[in-house]
């Protein structure tokens, strides 16, 4: 679901790495198991790409 949340705003995994200060690697590893990271980062990435609160708590949900 990251991903998708990513590919919406046209972000490549460079950007979007960039913009939450981690390696696009490990975006990479995030996107593809969420349940990999840590909540905080989670929580910057989908605020990077700008995802309402309602459905931040969504995705939460489902990981």
């Amino acid at each position: 679901m990251l991903k998708e949340y990513r590919l919406e705003k046209g972000y490549t995994l460079e950007k979007l790495a960039e913009m939450c200060n981690i390696s696009w690697r490990n975006l990479h590893r995030i996107e593809n198991n969420p349940n990999v990271a840590r909540l905080e980062t989670i929580k910057k990435i989908l605020k990077a790409l700008n995802v309402s609160d309602k459905d931040i708590l969504k995705f939460m949900k489902e990981i």
